[in-house]
């Protein structure tokens, strides 16, 4: 979606108290894609406005793990990182009025994708940019990500996994050329207008 796409849409829809109203089914607002989308940046702003509360998957593990990511790596494996990366997303999907930013690579699982797609009222999201847009975010952040010190590989990586949000998301939004608010605004208006927003 592009900004001129952004500017026409739909002002959100307000109930008589101000608050914002998305369809009334849905519970959990999923964000997906990967690392420089802005999922949790977006993530907070969205669930500020809605009144809801934000969740970071990775923060979520992290606590119930009682270690970091790259310590349970080190520790364990990625295997064994990957089975409480879905036991820590089926926790996750079980709390209402919640938007939820996963990790870059939770859709890779299998077992993943189909708790998002089979947990009811819950709606994913990918927040799309072109590998160059986010390499660039990524280096804006004092943030260490050891999977870009090596450019290409990390670009084969976002090839693989670009399928999969795609296939994964129920509604796709073009990041590239938006800031995180004019995202959230763009987020809230589909959902307003959206049929496939429909349970």
């Amino acid at each position: 979606m592009t900004p001129n796409e952004a500017d026409t849409l739909a002002e959100p829809v307000l109930k008589p108290s101000g608050e914002l109203i998305i369809p009334a089914h849905l519970r959990r607002l999923v964000l997906t894609g990967f690392m420089g989308a802005g999922k949790s940046t977006i993530g907070r702003i969205l669930a500020l406005r809605l009144g809801w509360t934000f969740l970071d998957l990775d923060a979520h593990l992290e606590q119930r793990a009682g270690a970091t990511i790259p310590q349970l790596f080190e520790r364990h494996g990625e295997a064994h990182f990957r089975r409480l990366e879905s036991t820590a997303l089926a926790s996750a999907l079980g709390r209402p009025n919640t938007v939820l930013a996963l990790g870059g690579g939770t859709p890779e699982g299998l077992t993943n994708r189909l708790l998002l797609e089979q947990t009811p009222a819950t709606f994913t999201i990918f927040l799309d940019a072109p590998f160059p847009t986010l390499f660039d975010r990524c280096m804006l952040q004092n943030i260490a990500r050891p999977v870009l010190e090596d450019p290409e590989a990390a670009q084969l990586r976002f090839a693989a996994r670009h399928p999969l949000y795609l296939r994964l998301a129920r509604l796709t939004v073009d990041t590239a050329a938006l800031t995180p608010d004019q995202t959230v605004t763009t987020l809230i208006a589909a959902l307003n207008q959206a049929p496939y927003c429909l349970p």
